[in-house]
């Protein structure tokens, strides 16, 4: 499943640069340009935050501290012009996870990102479908000790199906959660990935609803 990240920069150029670096990296990106217009989506769901300390006439710091108190495990990332090291203890204190300084390159804020989103979602159970052994954090699928050769996408349309077992989605939802609201190619997509990765796990019990859709189990 993809995660969600909210991009709170009020510079138009570097928050346009930063969400198509994280897209590519597979995130689905919320941007937002003010402290009010973040503030509006503080209750939407959202895996992690990078945030600019200066946001107009309010600071980042205060948007942590109500981010924090809806839900204190979210992890939060500051970017910021000012290299002090009194913003990273204030940072600390009030709860991020990582801090990096302007100018950077995007390239290290995927990476910095990528970290963080492994460090807090880490999981160390495998998840155990039709046979086979899945670890999310890795990204590797198991066959009595031998690893898989999936493609991203086999990856993610797996992940998709094992961890809502039983329900029945429609293309147009697989493509959706799967490739993004913004893939403009056919639906049929979904049925050539889905043939794949039959092929490469010919275990896997993902039935096909006629004209409907497709279920797990």
């Amino acid at each position: 499943m993809k995660r969600i990240i909210n991009v709170v920069e009020d510079e138009k150029d570097l928050n346009e640069l930063v969400k198509r670096y994280l897209e590519k990296e597979g995130y689905i990106i919320r941007s937002y340009l003010t402290f009010d217009e973040a503030y509006t989506h503080l209750d939407d769901p959202c895996d992690l935050w990078v945030l600019d300390i200066m946001l107009d006439d309010k600071s980042g710091f205060d948007l942590l501290e109500e981010i924090k108190e809806r839900n204190r495990n979210t992890p939060v990332i500051f970017m910021s012009a000012r290299d002090k090291e009194f913003d990273r203890i204030i940072g600390l204190e009030k709860g991020s996870d990582d801090y990096i300084t302007k100018p950077f390159s995007p390239k290290e804020l995927v990476l910095r990102v990528n970290n963080v989103i492994r460090r807090v979602y880490r999981s160390d159970e495998r998840i155990e479908v039709d046979g086979y052994e899945i670890d999310e954090n890795e990204r590797i699928v198991y066959q009595s000790g031998k690893a898989l050769d999936l493609t991203t996408k086999e990856f993610d349309l797996l992940m998709l199906f094992a961890k809502n077992r039983g329900t029945a989605f429609l293309r147009e939802q697989i493509l959706a959660q799967v490739w993004g609201s913004d893939f403009y190619g056919s639906d049929r997509v979904v049925d050539d990935t889905l043939r794949r990765l039959r092929k490469k796990m010919p275990n896997i019990s993902i039935r096909t609803i006629y004209g409907f859709g497709y279920r797990l189990g």
